[in-house]
């Protein structure tokens, strides 16, 4: 397949407190109690249907703010080691796509009030997809480099590195 083939267009948006990257959450762990609001596209909004009877959804998201300069190596926030771009979740990507896990606290019409978000306000969002943690949470699952920070990741947030 050839790129042009490749072409993903927003369905909505995600509304946050966070005006820009520098301060916000790292990590949906790191912001159990802040609210969002996932705004789909009245022309998805049927999509919606069915969601409010999950406790979680994955958002995935493209990343507009902060830098778009793509790396295939990163200082990641919870490491001071460079490490590969795909062993962490550093932004500097090069397709530029997020993903959080996120509480869903109810589902009306075209909109999802969510908790525990970690993105920029107006962030485009790509898709979103239910969290089943029998699907999505794999038995004996290694962690890498990261199992030597993980006491650190709540209370990380965005610096330099994502802007």
């Amino acid at each position: 397949m050839s790129e042009d083939q490749f072409h993903y267009e927003s369905i909505g948006v995600i509304r946050t407190p966070f005006e820009s990257p520098d301060g916000m959450p790292i990590q949906p762990a790191g912001s159990d109690n802040v609210e969002g609001t996932v705004e789909v596209d009245e022309s998805y909004a049927e999509g919606l249907r069915d969601l409010d009877g999950f406790s979680h959804c994955i958002l995935l998201y493209h990343f507009h703010a902060g830098t778009e300069i793509a790396s295939l190596e990163v200082e990641p926030f919870l490491d001071e080691e460079t490490r590969g771009v795909f062993a962490t979740r550093a932004p500097q990507r090069p397709n530029q796509i997020g993903l959080s896990v996120v509480k869903v606290d109810s589902v009306t019409d075209h909109e999802v009030i969510v908790r525990g978000i970690d993105v920029v306000d107006q962030t485009p969002l790509l898709d979103i997809k239910p969290f089943v943690p029998d699907f999505d949470v794999p038995d004996n699952a290694d962690t890498g480099w990261i199992n030597a920070s993980k006491s650190t990741i709540q209370s990380k947030q965005a610096d330099e590195r994502f802007l």
